[in-house]
């Protein structure tokens, strides 16, 4: 027996999961969620509120939660994956008639302590859902036609409904981990083939259709569209956004301007600065440095997820890492894209560093299953 087999073996049983959490994973999480204090504290001109004193309460208490979630056995999130999908469906249906409306858009509900967006926990739920129906079909039923419908309508329904409050950032990242996890469960290539295929003809349709009786997206998401192609063509309009979000990557240079010296946030050139658009507040007081740090912290919380996923022996438990990993990598890559002008502006947000109580806790509840599947793993 080793000294570390001891060690463990000689504490109590009730505090021996304690030392199975992945601490190093929790360690990188509280670091962007730390980056995002110092951000939103610096967007609001150097004061804790209206923006980094209720994102600190929120991180505190998605830590106890995380912690809470880890030490509960995986099987049983498995057994509640089903009514947890459930739940976040009826949800998302209820935004449609006592949701709220913001900036034309309908998707949160007012719980009194908090405004919970249900697409958020739909993102989780999902994978938890896939991963234990992919646990429970044997492997040779993977490809079959049958079998493989079910979950693309498991993924179909919510991504319709989030379309219509509507949200496309939302509704594309649901669709690309709901398809993604089917492809780590084994589904045979030639469907993503035939799917990509159709993507090509529904793009081609979505901008045919465009000015006519049968339009298939809003008008302001057609100009987000022309926005992302010429930004150019309407600076002060539509394309102000991307204009100055550049400028302050631009002027961000190596190291930066200085913390709380960023000219385009403290002067309120750059819009929505605490939310989708605060990593380019963190490239311009920081410069490249910074931003390239923060890339560097993501791709380690992806490592670890990986590297626990591929350790588990148990096939949910390995999925359900995997799915939340690739939710999260979708999260940062998506809006970093959006903020560069490498994608059109689809109101995805920063994991962990935007402002945001849905988003922040559903992802460290997210990473609670993360740290169950790690603790509870085959030994």
């Amino acid at each position: 027996m080793s000294y570390l087999e001891y060690t463990v073996k000689s504490v109590p049983a009730g505090f021996r999961k304690f030392l199975f959490i992945n601490w190093p994973l929790a360690l990188l999480l509280a670091s962007v969620c730390g980056i995002g204090f110092l951000m939103l504290y610096s967007v609001a001109g150097g004061s804790f509120t209206p923006w980094a004193e209720p994102q600190i309460k929120r991180f505190a208490l998605g830590m106890v939660l995380m912690i809470i979630v880890a030490l509960i056995p995986i099987w049983l999130w498995r057994n509640l994956s089903g009514l947890a999908y459930g739940i976040s469906l009826v949800l998302l249906i209820a935004v449609a008639f006592i949701g709220e409306e913001r900036k034309g858009s309908q998707r949160w509900i007012d719980l009194g302590f908090i405004d919970l967006q249900p697409s958020e926990l739909m993102k989780i739920t999902l994978v938890m859902f896939l991963a234990a129906y992919y646990d429970w079909l044997p492997a040779k039923k993977v490809s079959r036609p049958f079998w493989v419908l079910l979950p693309v309508l498991f993924v179909l329904v919510p991504t319709a409904l989030v379309l219509k409050q509507p949200d496309l950032g939302t509704s594309i990242l649901l669709l690309c981990a709901g398809g993604g996890l089917m492809f780590l469960a084994g589904v045979h290539w030639a469907y993503f083939a035939v799917v990509s295929t159709a993507a090509i003809g529904l793009l081609t349709a979505v901008f045919q259709s465009r000015d006519t009786a049968w339009q298939l997206l809003n008008n302001y998401q057609y100009k987000r569209i022309d926005t992302f192609l010429d930004p150019a063509a309407d600076p002060l309009g539509a394309g102000y956004h991307i204009t100055q979000s550049k400028i302050a990557l631009g002027s961000g240079g190596w190291t930066g301007r200085g913390f709380m010296q960023g000219t385009q946030s403290r002067l309120n050139f750059l819009p929505e600065k605490h939310t989708d658009f605060i990593f380019t507040t963190l490239a311009e007081e920081f410069g490249f440095i910074g931003g390239i740090s923060l890339l560097g912290i993501y791709a380690l919380i992806i490592m670890f997820c990986v590297a626990t996923a591929v350790m588990n022996k148990d096939r949910f438990s390995s999925l359900l890492t995997l799915g939340i990993a690739l939710n999260f990598f979708l999260f940062f890559a998506v809006n970093m894209s959006m903020v560069m002008g490498l994608a059109p502006v689809v109101g995805v947000p920063l994991p962990l560093v935007s402002y945001g109580g849905s988003a922040m806790l559903v992802l460290l509840l997210a990473f609670g299953l993360v740290q169950s599947a790690h603790v509870h793993r085959p030994r």
